[in-house]
This record gives C-alpha cells, structure tokens and sequence, in this order.
C-alpha cells in the first residue's frame, strides 16, 4: 500500500484504505447481487412453465435453482447491510451532504422493494403444495419484481453520485427540490436496464456451467431433461441478455461524452483530443512516461461508436484536466488535478468488460448451434468447457463497476464533491486497518461458506427435495421454540 511519487515513497493515508475497503465490500457485495436479480427471474419463468404444462421435471428445475437462488439470496443480504455501515463509518461527510438525496431511495427500496421481496419469499419457500398453484406462482413472481424494484432505487441513488440533478445547495449541503427529476435521472435509463441485463446474463451463465457439469455426471433419465432443458434456457437467455447488456453499454458511452466526458476518455487512454478519434485496441506501457507506450488504435473508430459518424471531437485527459482546472478554480484552486487515479485500470476493465461480453456471446451462439444441430448433450468437449465458464459474468460485472466508480474519480459526486472531501474526519489509519482486515476476514469466511453450499447443491441435489429442512409432522414442536 505504498506508491511511488517524484518525491519518493509516499506513506498510505486514510483515504486510501478508506477507498480500498469500500471498493472491496462493494465488489464483495456484488457477486452476489447480479445473480439474486437473473435467477429469481428464471425461477420464475421455470415455474411457469410447470404451472402451465403441469410436467413434473420442470418442477424438480424450479426447486433446484431456487435453492442455489436461496442460498446466494442470504449472502447478499449479509453483505449488502455491511456496506451500508461504511457510510456513516467511513464516508460521514459524504453522507452529511448527500444524505438528503441520497437516503431517500435507499429508504424506498427498504420499505417498497426489500420488504415485499422478503415477505413473498417466505411464501414461496413454505408455499409448495400448500397454496393454490396461481398464487404460489404469483409469489415467486413478485420475488422477482421485489429484487429488481430494489435495484431500480440503489440505481438511482448511484445515478445521482454520477448525474446530479433535482437540487439545490443549502447552508453546505445537497437538498432535493424536485424529487421527480431525482427518479427519472437520464443516467438511470441507461445504468438500470444494463445491470438488470448483465444479471439477466449472470444467471443464465450459471446455469449453463452447472448444467453443462451435471449433464457430464447425470444418472438418471429425469437428470438428463432438467439439465438438458436448463442449460438449453441458460444458453437462449443468455445470449438475448448479454447482446442486450452490449447495446445498452453502447447507448451508455455515448450519454457518457456529454456528462462525464473524463471517464471516457480514461477508458481509451486518450490523453489528447481528437477529431475524428480512433479507439484504442491495445496498449502497453508507463503511463509516466507516454512517448514509451504501446498504442494499438483503429482510425475513426471512437468517433462513430460516440456520435454514430466516422467524424466528430472526442476531448482527450489533458484538455479536460484543464478545462476543469478552470471551471472549478475557486473552489479547489488552479492547480488541481482532475485526471482519475490509476488509468490504466479503467482502461482495462472496459476492455474486460467487453471482452468477455464478446466471448459470452460466442460461447452461447455456438452452444444454441449445437443444440440447432441436435449435438448439443453429445458434444462431450463442449460440456467440459461449460464449467470454467462460470467466471465470464463474474469479472465482466467486477470490471464494469471499476470502470463506472474509477473512471468518475476525483469526484464522488460528479461536479460536486471530490472524494478527499467525503471521507470521515477523524478517522486514522489504524481505525481503518483494522476494519479492513476485519471486514475481509468475515467476508474471507462467508465465501468459504457460500461457495461450499452452492458447490454442495449443485452438485448433488435432484430437485425433488425440500427448498428448505423442514420439522416432521410427528416432531414435537418444542423444537421450535428458540424461534419466538
């Protein structure tokens, strides 16, 4: 944790933990996240179908994946309220200034999204063969809304942090003067229906990486159709969502050259103006020491992927760094700097990101022509391959995450609030040592467990059993009695 300046080594300050223990909560956070949203879908849509069609193997798929979505619904929970601590913990003044804004939505998706969420669930669990089959059917559906209305508002608080809009500033702080505008924020339109995809991808790559490793060990006849017809829903749903999530993202580039024009020039290295831009394929090198990298670039390309034309400016780093150095010089100074940290790591996490967005697609295409073909459970080597896929969707959302919350630093709320401004106070960097190693330990053994009871599950499980353990009729119900 230390890095090197033109004056030598540099000693961690507390914003420097600060940031790297909410960038580890928050990427923790999101493993889970993604696939809760994707999987409560195609759990619902697999009950569907055996609502409609009454045939029993889709019935052993929908209690199959819904205990995987159980188990990783838990853990996000967990996680989910541990991140939530840092904002009073790390960030105080941060909240102080946004916490009229920002608080609002978290409280919305509480009280309307979580609680609905949560209360449906437990009917589902506990409503098999005991409530009439549309309205057990209905509660798996309203699960699947409640988790996508949550996103919906954690989006919107995010969309403000990168889109400010429906306030004004009063004695130092951010309040909210048009609610209505907060909630339809452009950024939203673009930022919802991308995560909402890429989760949408998240799970159907689960499923067909299970499936594709149960297919291999399947013995019996019905094993054989569930995972045959899983992992045919996993491929279909899979390449729908993640050519989706691409557009999406491209619609998303070319809001961001408007509002946050650093962060795009941050993911292609673009240090200086252009016009007409090319897009940058690869590169190499120092950023210190730019005359020495290795740049790979497509004539134009940027420029028609940003206004659809192979003409048009696309700012570079430099330019802007100056132009916000003006803008805001007596806010911060003439000197400040504005260009984001580390960028070579946006620059390669937008690379991640559609690059395994790119192989996901492909992978899919070829697993539906196999299917197509009548190849796709005798493809033995193609199965085997399945497995690995697992981690596709995994480091495609991680690394767009980085480029979204990266690529708009120095700001913590673009234009607003630079992120040195939003840490606590008092805080030390013995406070935050501890609280890191804290937090990654607990988060260290959460995984372990997490990864053991799906890996345990998915592995094992036929579909028939229970979505949880339940007492026996005959059981004396003083078992019970630590749970009132």
């Amino acid at each position: 944790m230390l890095h090197n300046d033109n004056r030598g080594v540099k000693p961690v300050e507390p914003i420097d933990l600060a940031r790297l223990q909410f960038a580890v909560t928050t990427l923790y956070h999101f493993i889970f996240v993604p696939l809760t949203i994707g999987l409560a879908l195609i759990v619902a849509i697999m009950q569907t179908f055996y609502a409609r069609t009454g045939d029993e193997n889709y019935k052993r798929m929908t209690k199959f994946w819904g205990k995987l979505f159980l188990i990783n619904f838990a853990m996000g929970v967990v996680t989910g309220i541990v991140q939530e601590f840092q904002f009073g913990m790390s960030w105080s003044e941060y909240s102080r200034f946004v916490g009229d804004i920002f608080g609002a939505p978290l409280a919305i998706e509480a009280l309307m999204a979580f609680f609905v969420e949560s209360t449906f669930i437990g009917l589902w669990i506990f409503g098999w063969d005991k409530l009439p089959k549309k309205l057990h059917l209905l509660s798996i559906w309203m699960v699947a809304a409640g988790t996508t209305i949550s996103s919906l508002w954690i989006l919107i608080a995010n969309s403000w942090m990168q889109n400010p809009v429906g306030y004004e500033i009063v004695n130092g702080r951010a309040q909210m003067v048009d609610f209505g505008a907060v909630i339809t924020n452009r950024n939203i339109y673009y930022q919802f229906p991308h995560v909402v995809l890429s989760a949408i991808t998240t799970a159907g790559f689960f499923i067909i990486a299970i499936s594709g490793y149960r297919l291999l060990r399947q013995k019996t006849a019905d094993e054989q159709i569930m995972f045959t017809r899983s992992l045919r829903i996993g491929l279909l749903l899979g390449l729908a969502a993640v050519m989706s999530t691409m557009f999406i993202g491209h619609l998303s580039g070319q809001f961001m050259v408007d509002k946050q024009p650093m962060k795009l020039a941050a993911a292609e290295g673009l240090w200086e103006t252009e016009s007409p831009a090319s897009l940058s394929f690869f590169q190499i090198g120092d950023e210190d020491n730019r005359e020495s990298v290795i740049n790979i670039r497509i004539p134009s390309l940027l420029s028609f992927l940003t206004y659809d034309q192979f003409s048009g400016m696309v700012p570079g780093i430099n330019d802007l760094n100056h132009y916000y150095q003006q803008q805001y010089a007596d806010v911060y100074g003439p000197d400040a700097d504005y260009v984001p940290p580390m960028i070579w790591m946006t620059y390669w996490s937008f690379r991640a990101m559609v690059g395994f967005g790119i192989l996901m697609s492909a992978i899919s295409v070829f697993g539906l022509f196999l299917w197509w073909r009548g190849k796709l459970t005798h493809a033995k080597w193609f199965l085997r391959l399945l497995p690995f896929t697992i981690i596709l969707p995994y480091v495609a959302n991680s690394t767009g995450w980085m480029l979204t919350e990266l690529g708009r630093q120095p700001w913590i709320v673009q234009g607003l609030m630079r992120v040195e401004e939003g840490i606590s106070p008092n805080l030390t960097v013995t406070d935050l040592w501890i609280s890191l190693i804290g937090f990654t330990a607990v988060y260290g053994a959460l995984m372990v467990a997490d990864f053991y009871l799906l890996w345990k599950y998915a592995t094992t499980s036929k579909g028939g059993d229970e979505l949880l353990p339940l007492p026996k009729a005959d059981e004396d119900d003083g078992q019970l009695e630590v749970a009132y």
